[in-house]
């Protein structure tokens, strides 16, 4: 099999793994820079080319797109499911997970449990925003942001309006969450590949941060989790249409609650965690499900 690897960076520990898994299994992979790839389209057959020539025949895509280049990437992402190449995770499911707002509302829709989070338009509800939350502490979260950037715990009124009057004045986006005190400044990031978890941790943020991002120095250990938080993972997955997808979710005591669904979840600090073969995994589910011209949304909206 023949498989693409698109990704910006092929030193990345994620992406290193995936294509020595790849080859282990006895497949060639590239690495596709995805902005080094421009598309053709119109009456003629689309194309695409890559580094001045045309586009190797790949059987499989791989995507790895960053936050900051999802617009092109799920473009580029697009033109190769629009040619027949197996995705293993579709366009539009990166697009809709990518979208923490719209991703809430799906999820919340289909029943999944998620903290209670509000969202308003401009400065002028704030204090009704606040109040409908149920006052502090809660956390300010902008919608674009990634690994911890843009997350703030406010445990005062006027901590808490502060920072929303801040963000506003920057016109970002941003939703309000309640602060899950009992989590205990941990979530478990679950990996779900082929809807079943294949792997678990735990993350814990660094003395004083209540945020759990590996990236902002947290720490991680493997962890059994729960038949329910199991269902939830798989479900959450599905509701975003993802086959490969790190679910993260608090412990509450009112069960699983679903943070976020990451389609390009990193390999290192679950790999290294649990000592599984993640990668592998992933290429084995390839191998399987992979079909020319087969994209088939599962979630909705």
């Amino acid at each position: 099999m023949r498989i693409a690897l698109l990704a910006r960076n092929p030193n990345l520990y994620s992406h290193q793994r995936l294509m020595e898994a790849a080859k282990e299994r006895g497949h060639e992979i590239q690495w596709i820079d995805t902005m080094k790839v421009y598309l053709k389209m119109g009456e003629v057959r689309p194309e695409m080319r890559y580094k001045g020539e045309e586009m190797p025949q790949f059987d499989a895509v791989i995507p790895r797109i960053g936050a900051s280049i999802t617009f092109f990437g799920t473009a580029v992402l697009r033109q190769f499911e629009v040619m027949g190449v197996y995705p293993l995770n579709e366009s539009v499911a990166i697009s809709r997970s990518r979208d923490k707002l719209r991703s809430m509302q799906l999820l919340s829709r289909r029943g999944v449990k998620l903290p209670v989070t509000g969202v308003a338009n401009g400065t002028r509800q704030t204090d009704d925003l606040i109040h409908m939350m149920g006052g502090p502490p809660l956390v300010i979260k902008l919608v674009e942001g990634t690994q911890g950037v843009g997350v703030v715990l406010g445990d005062t009124m006027p901590a808490v309006k502060s920072m929303i009057n801040a963000f506003a004045g920057l016109e970002a986006h941003i939703l309000v969450q309640e602060f899950i005190k009992e989590a205990g400044n941990e979530d478990i990031r679950c990996l779900v590949v082929g809807e079943k978890v294949v792997a678990s941790m735990r993350r814990k943020g660094p003395e004083g941060d209540f945020r759990s991002n590996l990236h902002r120095g947290g720490s991680a250990h493997a962890v059994k989790i729960t038949p329910a938080e199991r269902a939830t993972a798989v479900k959450a997955a599905k509701v975003m249409g993802l086959n490969v997808c790190g679910v993260d979710m608090l412990r509450s005591d009112r069960g699983p609650l679903v943070m976020e669904v990451n389609s390009s979840p990193g390999l290192e600090g679950i790999e290294k965690s649990t000592h599984l073969d993640i990668a592998g995994k992933i290429i084995e589910f390839i191998e399987k499900d992979a079909r020319p011209h087969r994209t088939k949304t599962k979630g909705k909206g």
